[in-house]
This record gives C-alpha cells, sequence and structure tokens, in this order.
C-alpha cells in the first residue's frame, strides 16, 4: 500500500495544490497552461507512482475518448518539465509531479519496488559534493538524477 492508497492520505488535496502551484508558476513565466498541459499535469499528479508516456495517452483516451498523437503527450511533458512542475524518473522512462515547483530544485527519488510510488526528497549538500567530487576530476555536471530503490514503509508493514 503507497501513500497515495494509505486511509491518512488525502491525494486529492495533492492533485489541487499542484494544479494551483502550476497555475502561479506559469503565470509568473509567462507561459500558458493549456487544457491538456492541466489535463496531462493532472493524469501525472493521478497518483504518486511514476507514469509513462503511452500510459498518460491511455488515460487520456479513457478520460475523454480523445486520441492524443505521442508527440502531442511528450511536448506536453517537456512543457511541464521545462516549468519545473514534473521530473523524470531516468530509470523508469516514467514521469512524476514536483512536490515543490516554485522554487528550482534538484531532487532524489526514494521509489518503493512493491507499490511504485516515489517520493521526492532533496538531501541537503548532495548536489554540491556531488559538483566537487566531479570538479577535482575535471567532470562537468550536465545534470543528474538520483533514483534509490527500496519499499516504502506502508509496503514494509
Amino acid at each position: 500500500m503507497g501513500q497515495a492508497s494509505h486511509p491518512r492520505h488525502d491525494h486529492k488535496k495533492c492533485i489541487t495544490s499542484a494544479l494551483t502551484a502550476a497555475e502561479r508558476v506559469c503565470d509568473r513565466e509567462g507561459v500558458k497552461l493549456t487544457p491538456l498541459r492541466r489535463q496531462i499535469l493532472e493524469l501525472v499528479w493521478g497518483s504518486h507512482a511514476p507514469v509513462g508516456a503511452y500510459e498518460i495517452l491511455e488515460r487520456l483516451a479513457a478520460t475523454d475518448g480523445r486520441r492524443a498523437a505521442p508527440p502531442t503527450v511528450y511536448r506536453s511533458l517537456d512543457f511541464l518539465m521545462e516549468q519545473g512542475l514534473v521530473h523524470r524518473i531516468e530509470t523508469l522512462n516514467a514521469f512524476v509531479g514536483c512536490a515543490h515547483p516554485e522554487a528550482p530544485h534538484e531532487v532524489q527519488y526514494l521509489i518503493c519496488d512493491s507499490c511504485g510510488d516515489a517520493v521526492e526528497v532533496e538531501i541537503d549538500g548532495l548536489v554540491r559534493q556531488i559538483g566537487k567530487a566531479a570538479a577535482v576530476q575535471g567532470f562537468e555536471v550536465g545534470g543528474q538524477t538520483i533514483e534509490v530503490r527500496g519499499h516504502c514503509k506502508e509496503c514494509r508493514t
């Protein structure tokens, strides 16, 4: 049982907060959160488990019967990533909603192998330490995604 399905977790509040934050971010940046982008963001936030682009396509079709083309979904996901509203889980080739979209940040993920939930955490100083280690090696970091796999508290009990 993941975080979103835990009896005390109000997932509708997560979705509402994410959409409200997305509107603020888009207003601040002067970009448009189109109805399709908003719908895709809501589908990403449908759970705390990462969701792939083709699963989003299937959910779109199930929601409103519309068959969007894969490039359309990928363009919307690219827009949402550029605005910091979603993150890509590299190893899963899937997307999760950003828990803190109003402040740019580097994130790490704790991914449950049982329920699939991905929890965003920000480990203070980790990105800085990686940057220092890379600099010693003469390596320029272009980006990073840190994913830690295991089992969440709810699945372990």
